[in-house]
């Protein structure tokens, strides 16, 4: 197996430095003149900062304002962060041991670094105030999805676990706060065809093959709502809100759908009723049965009074 190659800037704030490719033709005199064309997003006076600084390097060191392009080669450098909304709930530690990391992630606060979500993410957060800079999540829940998810703590188990996610041999549920319809038939196995465009916030279920497949069961309903178990077979994005949805339940605090309700970043308020409840899985390395279950539960069905019932 090839082994990654190590960047020669440190981690900051638990993240990697950026790495850019050269490529192998074109006509810049210097390195500056690439990160130009490359970057248009980062004003030229930040770049130029940059260099001057010795914030830009390769193999060698920092790079000079006026270092050569080098074709097929290679710099590091650390992006700049955005600002952030602080999200004021703590990260739940589930079980931690050699190989892995179980944590209850709470409502609003993404899995991994992603457009304007960066240091308040999980896998930030984590590998800061657990001293755990090879963290790594072996899967992934939405920003607005609270419950479990499995971290890998020695990168050398990376691949194992990881696998488990991608081969769908890890069974989980999850639970969800809905409407109750006296009228709908449950249990029942939902399944569609579910397509995700990039750029489009929302993904649609189209007609076609299936690829998505979700068991719901009701647990129990009181007031006007009810309490669902949901188990998908697959993993499609938004999947269970989707089903959810197109059986005439939107899950409460859904902003997607079945409308986008447009909802600023700083509003912790009625937060999506989904909660990844359980994972249960035979551990790839050891061959020993694992069960996790969350330590959350859903807001709505404990208060009912702040959701309007």
């Amino acid at each position: 197996m090839r082994r990654r190659q190590q960047p020669p800037l440190p981690k900051r704030h638990g993240l990697d430095p950026a790495r850019l490719r050269m490529p192998e033709e074109g006509e810049w005199a210097t390195v500056r003149d690439h990160l130009v064309d490359r970057l248009p997003r980062v004003p030229v006076a930040r770049i130029d900062q940059l260099l001057r600084e010795g914030g830009i390097v390769d193999l060698e060191g920092p790079l000079a304002p006026d270092a050569p392009f080098v074709p097929g080669g290679a710099v590091w450098f650390h992006r700049d962060l955005p600002d952030e909304t602080t999200v004021p709930f703590d990260i739940s530690i589930v079980h931690r041991d050699d190989d892995l990391l179980v944590v209850d992630k709470p409502h609003f606060l993404a899995t991994i670094p992603r457009g304007r979500h960066i240091l308040q993410t999980a896998l930030v957060r984590l590998r800061r105030e657990l001293d755990l800079p090879d963290l790594v999540p072996a899967h992934r829940l939405d920003r607005v999805t609270a419950g479990l998810i499995l971290f890998i703590v020695d990168p050398a188990r990376r691949g194992a676990y990881q696998t488990m996610f991608h081969k769908r041999t890890v069974r989980k549920e999850y639970e969800a706060i809905a409407p109750f319809d006296p009228e709908l038939e449950l249990p029942r196995t939902v399944r569609s065809r579910i397509i995700k465009e990039k750029q489009v916030l929302v993904a649609q279920e189209v007609a076609g093959e299936p690829n998505a497949e979700t068991r719901i069961d009701l647990l129990e309903h009181r007031d006007g709502l009810g309490r669902y178990r949901l188990r998908p077979l697959t993993g499609r994005t938004h999947q269970l809100r989707l089903h959810m949805n197109g059986l005439g339940i939107p899950i409460l605090g859904d902003d997607f759908y079945p409308a986008i309700t447009d909802k600023p970043v700083d509003d912790f308020t009625r937060p999506l009723q989904l909660l990844a409840a359980s994972l249960e899985f035979t551990d790839p390395i050891s061959g020993a049965p694992r069960r996790f279950e969350t330590t959350r539960s859903l807001q709505a069905w404990h208060e009912r009074d702040n959701w309007g019932r």
